[in-house]
This record gives C-alpha cells, structure tokens and sequence, in this order.
C-alpha cells in the first residue's frame, strides 16, 4: 500500500514544524526519553520521530496523545477556539440585507 502524502502550503508546513519543535521541548523539558513517551502514548518511536519533525502524515490522535502525555492536551482545545475571521465574516453577512424571495404568478 502507498502512503498518502500531504502537501502542505510552506506556511502551514512551518506552523507544523513549530509545533514539533515545541513538543521535543516539552519532553525534553519534562525529562522523559523518547522511548517513555512513545510507551506512554502507544505509538512507535518512529512516529514520535515524526511528530517531533512536524510531519503532516501523522494523525491527529497521535499528536493529541503524545500531548497528553506530556500533560499539554488543554492546549489541543485552543486550536479553533477563537475563529475572528469567522465571527467577522458572519457578522458582515448579518448586516446585508437579503431581499425577499421573488412570488410566484
């Protein structure tokens, strides 16, 4: 079986990347091997590898469980958590007014 490669634009790579580099901090900060995480999170070392490298390939899950691990799974739920862009996007829509829908002769 292929394995599936994301492409990602070279920001969102970097934002990856960051957020690798950020969890090999907290590990190492924490003091724990990579093999203690990776036991911890059931996943391989090779995915941890991953995770710290910010590879796209790698599921969501396990990003979520090596935080966890390191006692960071809070931070997962700030991800969306305030959508600006949206809230200014759907207040611009509540201003247009919308005509009314044309009557049937």
């Amino acid at each position: 079986m292929n394995a599936k490669t994301t492409i990602l634009l070279p920001t969102a790579a970097k934002i990856l990347a960051q957020l690798g580099e950020d969890i090999k901090l907290a590990r190492l900060r924490r003091n724990l091997s990579t093999e203690q995480v990776a036991e911890r999170a059931n996943i391989s070392r090779t995915t941890l590898w991953l995770i710290e490298k910010g590879t796209p390939s790698v599921t969501m899950g396990a990003y979520l469980q090596v935080l966890f691990v390191l006692g960071l799974e809070k931070n997962f739920l700030n991800l969306a958590n305030d959508d600006t862009l949206g809230r200014k996007l759907q207040d611009a829509d509540l201003l247009v007014k919308k005509r009314a829908s044309k009557k049937a002769k």
